[in-house]
């Protein structure tokens, strides 16, 4: 695995490494009863469903079988809705029109390249698999390719919270950071974190950060309702016209670059969140993402 440089010189992160090589031991943290959706649920349908459990991410299924066959990531919904290349079917084929385009099948815009970990992996193979792919989120299948079970990001970084590392914030940090300002409108900010390869951008408003807003709240606003109050025409215009600062739902959560890796898991998992930003002598120095720690875990695996 890559190695970055100095990580050496960090000091191993502690966990147990006979459990981390066990067969099956990544069932140990994954999340069983996994909320699956046929490729015949609508993209709407899917955004009501991530939003209604609070995922970033959707294994699609085979209705009959259970079999994986794909997924969708808020990231693709974003991307579907203004972003990327996924807009371009929503402009051709359903001319604009939001209502037409959200009531196609997920299939439309699901991700067929398939990326899982057997219920026989271990945790470092998980983790191998997820760090390689660039993936958030890994279902986890059995030897018929049906799903019973998913390990994300947030697992991971549940396993490091508390410990003490012995790693600083800024040996993994990401330092330079785009923001976008606060009046910056959603279709702005679309295009931003699809073009960018991002998940979330730093908000600024008068040269102070005051928040983050992911590819998943976009997704809400669009699963919420709200934008439908918006909209008169149909249009995705009048949808994606709206300031990022009205996605800003909670107060902002930072830290301080000296820290250890550590406590800044155990913050990130006692609020909920995917990313902190990270503050040095009251300036943003950087931002820390649950992505982050898979990178350090994988760098560091030696001794998992």
């Amino acid at each position: 695995m890559p190695i970055s440089p100095g990580s050496m010189d960090r000091g191993p992160l502690q966990f147990d490494s006979r459990s981390a090589k066990k067969v099956g031991e990544v069932l140990k943290i994954a999340t069983p009863s996994v909320v699956t959706a046929p490729q015949t649920t609508t993209i709407m349908g899917a955004i009501k469903t991530m939003t209604y459990y609070g995922f970033s991410r959707l294994p699609i299924t085979d209705a009959g079988t259970r079999r994986l066959i794909g997924f969708v990531t808020s990231v693709d919904v974003v991307d579907f809705l203004g972003g990327g290349l996924r807009h371009n079917l929503l402009k051709e084929k359903y001319h604009g029109n939001i209502f037409v385009g959200i009531n196609a099948d997920i299939s439309e815009i699901m991700n067929t390249k398939l990326t899982y970990a057997s219920d026989k992996s271990s945790l470092n193979d998980a983790l191998k698999v997820m760090y390689e792919s660039n993936v958030g989120g890994l279902p986890i299948v059995d030897d018929e390719m049906r799903i019973s079970a998913i390990v994300t990001e947030e697992d991971f970084v549940s396993l490091v919270a508390g410990v003490n590392a012995g790693i600083k914030v800024d040996a993994y940090m990401s330092p330079s950071v785009i923001t976008a300002p606060a009046q910056t409108t959603i279709e702005k900010m679309t295009r931003m974190i699809i073009q960018n390869g991002f998940r979330r951008m730093p908000v600024v408003q008068d040269g102070v950060i005051t928040g983050l807003v992911t590819a998943s709240d976009i997704m809400k606003y669009m699963g919420s309702g709200e934008a439908f109050e918006k909209v008169v025409t149909g249009d995705i215009s009048e949808v994606m016209a709206v300031p990022i600062k009205d996605l800003i739902k909670r107060n902002m959560v930072s830290l301080d670059a000296g820290r250890d890796l550590g406590q800044a898991a155990a913050i990130m998992t006692d609020n909920k969140i995917g990313a902190l930003p990270i503050i040095d002598h009251g300036t943003l120095a950087g931002i820390l993402t649950e992505r982050d720690f898979i990178r350090a875990l994988a760098e560091n695996r030696g001794v998992l």
